[in-house]
């Protein structure tokens, strides 16, 4: 969906109230129309990742940025996965560095283990991009705090809470990733 006409389309059918928004029970909807399953915690994480004036719900021009974001997940997982319809460990973290994330090993197995959801090392799109949003919800994290943009941060507990209070999807494996080297590129 990279043509705008087409996702603005897509985005006016979604938006059923006509309201310019949607939420993320029906951007959830919709994704899984085009095959997408995806958790409510990650559409909503989704959403949170682009709502740039913070409303809760997503705008015509956010889903825009969305979308880039998805299509650059989804090019990379297609470019590694060989027709098989998924991708091993091994693709996973080239197709991450594609993308540019860049992870340590620890890290990296981590959040295989988080999101192989079948526990096979087989690795499915919506699995692909599920973890696509983790670690660019936990980059966006880390950069805040990262004022000195030196790839490492200090907290203090207040801090560490809030870090965890902001996104309780973060929560579960936050201390690891604010304690593994990220390089952000």
């Amino acid at each position: 969906m990279e043509n705008t006409a087409i996702l603005r389309e897509w985005f006016d059918r979604v938006d059923s109230e006509k309201s310019g928004n949607i939420t993320a029970l029906q951007l959830k909807t919709a994704l899984s129309v085009g095959n997408l399953e995806f958790p409510l915690s990650v559409v909503q994480q989704m959403i949170r990742m682009y709502d740039f004036d913070r409303n809760g719900t997503m705008s015509f021009g956010e889903f825009v940025a969305l979308n880039k974001f998805l299509l650059k997940a989804q090019h990379a997982f297609s470019d590694l996965e060989r027709g098989r319809g998924f991708l091993v460990p091994e693709d996973v973290n080239e197709a991450l560095a594609k993308i540019g994330f860049m992870l340590d090993s620890p890290a990296f197995y981590t959040m295989c283990e988080s999101f192989d959801q079948s526990k096979n090392g087989r690795f499915r799109l919506d699995d692909f991009i599920s973890l696509c949003i983790f670690i660019q919800s936990a980059r966006n994290l880390f950069n805040s705090f990262d004022t000195a943009k030196q790839g490492r941060v200090t907290l203090d507990f207040n801090q560490f809470v809030y870090c965890n209070d902001i996104d309780a999807a973060l929560c579960t494996t936050s201390s690891e990733i604010l304690g593994a080297s990220l390089v952000v590129m």
